[in-house]
């Protein structure tokens, strides 16, 4: 199964990030080793970096195109009831992002078969 992580993650301390990222290796080299495939990991550095990114009309866009499987441009949009200008813009940011993928008949499609969101929200100390 094919997995995709989005989180946010706003690192002020260099040795946190340094640690997470050596984290993230070694668990990749263990699933490596167990034969796994490692998920597909987009880090936001904010919400309005992500929301940026995945607005609301992307974001069903998404559920859509998984929904459907490899659709042409055209069929998406009209599966969404969209005009085809602006499921085209959202496509192509979203290949950009390497949420969505075109394959070599022009069709696009979703290669994960589950999108897991991460973002924790902290208050500040009393």
């Amino acid at each position: 199964m094919k997995r995709a992580v989005i989180q946010i993650r706003s690192v002020t301390d260099e040795i946190v990030d340094i640690d997470a990222m050596s984290q993230r290796f070694t668990d990749a080299w263990n699933r490596g080793a167990k034969g796994a495939d490692a998920p597909f990991v987009l880090t936001f550095s904010s919400a309005a970096q992500l929301f940026s990114v995945i607005s609301p009309k992307r974001w069903e866009l998404i559920e859509g195109l998984q929904r459907l499987g490899p659709s042409t441009i055209r069929g998406l949009a009209r599966a969404l009831g969209r005009d085809v200008k602006r499921v085209h813009e959202d496509v192509s940011t979203l290949i950009d992002w390497g949420l969505i993928e075109r394959d070599e008949t022009g069709r696009v499609a979703v290669p994960f078969d589950e999108i897991e969101a991460d973002f924790v929200l902290k208050g500040a100390a009393a």
